[in-house]
C-alpha cells in the first residue's frame, strides 16, 4: 500500500514539473511575439529584408502602400504587405498591440481623437497623397451650372454630413450660421442657400451609386474609388486642410527606428513626389507639407 502510494505521489509530482515546464515554454514563447512590433524588430538588417505589415482599409491606401511605397523602401531592405480591416475602429488597436507594425487609413484629425479617446501611443511619420471628398454629376458639367432647386445628396453621418456641408460652402451653393462648429454642422445649420438646393442626406456607402438618381452628389474618397469615379471628372473636389490629410502611423516608440526613420525621410523627397506624379494617385489632393 505505502509502496502504490509513493509511486502516486511520484507521478503526480513529475506531471506537475511537466506541466511547469510547458507554462515555462510559453511564456517564454510568449514574450517573444511581443517584441514583434518593437523599434528592434522594425531595424534594418544587412543582407536581409525586414517584413512590415501595414494596416489599410478599403480604399486607394493599400494600392499607394504597394504600388508606391512598398518598391520606394525595398532598397532600405524593408518589404510591406498589407492588412484590410473593415472598419476604422481596429488598425489603430492592431497597431497599439503589436499584430501590425503600422497603417495608412486615416486622416490626422480622426488619429488624435481616437488615440485620445483609446489611451493609444502612436505617432504620425508624415502625410500622403489624399483623395478628398468630391462633387459628381452625371447631369452638370461644372458648379456653374448646377439649376436651382438642384437635389444634392451628402452623408448622413455626422463626422462627412458637416465636411459635405462645407465643401458645399467651399463652392458658394451654401453658406452656414457663422457660429457653427464646422466639424459638428447639420442640414439646420444652413443659413443661405441661393440655389434652394434640396439636400438628400444617405448612407455615405450610397453615395456614389446616387450619382445615377440625383442631380449633384458629394461622394468621399475611399467611396469615390471603390465606384471608380476618378476624382479628374469630379465638378470639384474639397480644399483640404493639414486635418483631413491621411497619415502613415507607427507606434511611438518605433518612430526612431530605421523603419521609423525611413518612412519619414520618403514621405518628403522629391523621389516621392515623383513616383505620385506618375501614378493613378496624381489627382490625389497634395499634402500640406509638399
Amino acid at each position: 500500500m505505502t509502496i502504490t502510494t509513493n509511486i502516486t505521489k511520484s507521478g503526480v509530482l513529475k506531471r506537475a514539473i511537466a506541466a511547469l515546464a510547458a507554462v515555462f515554454t510559453l511564456v517564454s514563447v510568449a514574450a517573444c511575439g511581443t517584441g514583434s512590433s518593437s523599434s528592434e524588430s522594425l531595424n534594418a538588417t544587412d543582407g536581409k529584408t525586414t517584413t512590415i505589415t501595414v494596416g489599410v482599409c478599403p480604399g486607394p491606401y493599400g494600392d499607394m502602400v504597394e504600388k508606391v511605397i512598398a518598391p520606394l523602401l525595398k532598397d532600405d531592405g524593408f518589404e510591406l504587405k498589407t492588412k484590410l480591416f473593415n472598419d476604422y475602429v481596429q488598425p489603430d488597436k492592431a497597431l497599439a498591440s503589436g499584430s501590425i507594425q503600422a497603417n495608412l487609413m486615416q486622416h490626422i484629425n480622426y488619429l488624435n481623437k481616437f488615440k485620445k479617446d483609446n489611451n493609444l501611443d502612436l505617432t504620425s511619420l508624415g502625410q500622403v497623397p489624399t483623395l478628398g471628398l468630391g462633387i459628381y454629376s452625371k447631369k452638370y458639367k461644372s458648379i456653374d451650372d448646377i439649376e436651382d432647386g438642384s437635389t444634392v445628396s451628402i452623408a448622413a453621418d455626422g463626422s462627412n454630413l458637416a465636411r459635405s456641408l462645407g465643401v458645399l460652402e467651399q463652392q458658394g451653393l451654401v453658406t452656414l450660421k457663422g457660429d457653427v462648429d464646422s466639424t459638428k454642422a447639420s442640414v439646420n445649420d444652413i443659413k443661405d442657400n441661393p440655389k434652394n438646393l434640396k439636400i438628400k442626406t444617405l448612407d455615405a456607402a450610397q453615395l456614389a451609386r446616387s450619382v445615377d438618381t440625383v442631380d449633384v452628389a458629394l461622394v468621399p474618397g475611399n467611396f469615390a474609388w471603390a465606384a471608380g469615379l476618378k476624382p479628374a471628372e469630379a465638378l470639384a473636389t474639397e480644399k483640404q486642410d493639414e486635418g483631413v490629410i491621411n497619415v502613415f502611423v507607427v507606434n511611438t516608440k518605433d518612430v526612431d527606428s530605421d523603419f521609423g526613420k525611413a518612412v519619414k525621410k520618403l514621405l518628403g523627397s522629391q523621389e516621392f513626389k515623383d513616383a505620385i506624379a506618375k501614378s493613378e494617385f496624381k489627382d490625389f489632393g497634395k499634402p500640406t507639407t509638399w
